[in-house]
């Protein structure tokens, strides 16, 4: 009738430890100490990102200089009617310029050259805004000898190249189209004006 007696080998492993408690407590708080310490410093750091990112740019920093792009067409206007008709063509292979002076002044302050494409298409890049001046596309050399003479005041095409001009633009520049002349006219161009309403307008060359 012995067979409640206790196992005395069970006892050690069912009696509590405190120490190892008390060592494992002391390991928690020694891994929790940096946290603490690192918080503030995390705060700090993203506060300055913060400031850093409003911030304004320093006098002179990041300027943008403005810039444009003079973009227009060269055709031959075989009737000498000073517009467009059916028997107008591109010219290729011709140079255009484009010339800033100021205004009241004969002095050139910019001269930009440019060969049309094989569509009659040329571009010119501007890197400074004129805003004082008066900007002008001017034909140079015609890639058609046929058809290369040019009459005064109908020879070039007024760009404004400034961005100060209370108008909402990007930085490209449409010219209207100028022309070439023919020497002589074409021998149907009297019929081919007739199909335009020129009641009017003046007479042409």
């Amino acid at each position: 009738m012995a067979t409640s007696a206790t196992n005395p080998h069970l006892l050690p492993s069912a009696i509590p430890r405190p120490r190892e408690r008390s060592h494992r407590s002391d390991e928690t708080t020694m891994t929790r100490a940096p946290l603490a310490t690192t918080a503030p410093l995390l705060v700090l750091a993203v506060l300055a990102a913060a400031a850093a990112a409003t911030a304004p740019p320093a006098p002179g920093g990041n300027k943008d200089p403005g810039g444009f792009v003079v973009t227009g067409r060269v055709y031959c206007d075989p009737c000498r009617a000073g517009f467009e008709t059916n028997v107008s063509k591109s010219i290729p292979g011709s140079t255009v310029s484009v010339e800033c002076r100021h205004y009241g002044a004969g002095r050139e302050s910019l001269k930009a050259e440019a060969t049309t494409d094989e569509k009659g298409w040329y571009k010119v890049e501007i890197d400074q805004d004129h805003q004082e001046e008066i900007c002008e596309v001017v034909l140079d050399k015609s890639g058609d000898p046929a058809c290369s003479e040019t009459e005064q005041s109908r020879d070039r095409s007024r760009v404004p190249l400034t961005s100060n001009n209370g108008l909402k633009q990007n930085g490209i520049r449409y010219a209207n189209p100028i022309a070439f002349f023919r020497k002589e006219p074409l021998a149907d161009c009297g019929s081919i004006l007739q199909k335009y309403d020129l009641k009017d307008a003046p007479e042409t060359p």
